[in-house]
């Protein structure tokens, strides 16, 4: 998991002790930044602006001592266009689940793998506002991309030497052209 929020000390926090939920009922809880914090949140994550965010769930007791948390997120996010750099406005919505151990066990390194689900170990505190950062910080478009921005083709070679393109990397590009040069006059051209 990425920690925007170990990196970023200023951004918001809002922090639930665990003990509260765990083996009792279970604890709703809404993160909504104002303003001010939403900017900090943007400038952490390279946004242009984050002019809507919120994240809206509940921290509920699992078996005797697990915590479960289920959070809707749901944002307004301005980025720049991976293309042009002109501003981009994307709505992001996504389902949040994180399921938290007592006794969770790290695994050896040996053991590693994609874990099926979202599992960590307990912690004291639950900080459901680094938790919506980081699931907004996944959830965010990858390569943005204004209207009409397309990529243009570059080619770069060292002098005296003509440079590679794209069509160049393509295999069967030439074909239809070496099959027309290889019939015979009386045979009617390929499509």
């Amino acid at each position: 998991m990425t920690d925007v929020t170990a990196s970023n000390p200023g951004l918001p926090s809002q922090p639930y002790r665990s003990a509260l939920v765990s083996g009792r009922k279970a604890l709703r809880f809404n993160f909504a930044p104002d303003d001010a914090a939403r900017r900090q949140i943007a400038a952490a994550l390279d946004l242009i602006d984050l002019p809507e965010f919120s994240f809206k769930g509940e921290l509920t007791p699992l078996g005797r001592a697990d915590v479960m948390l289920r959070a809707d997120l749901a944002a307004l996010v301005i980025q720049p266009c991976s293309v042009t750099l002109a501003p981009v406005r994307s709505r992001v919505a996504d389902v949040t689940q994180r399921r938290y151990a007592y006794d969770y066990a790290q695994p050896d390194a040996d053991e590693l793998e994609i874990p099926e689900d979202d599992t960590e170990a307990l912690p004291e505190i639950i900080d459901i506002a680094a938790v919506a950062i980081e699931a907004l910080a996944l959830a965010l478009p990858l390569y943005p991309r204004a209207r009409g921005a397309e990529f243009a083709e570059a080619a770069f070679a060292a002098p005296g030497v003509e440079p590679l393109r794209s069509a160049d990397l393509k295999p069967f590009a030439g074909l239809a052209a070496l099959a027309d040069k290889l019939k015979k006059p009386d045979e009617p051209a390929a499509e």
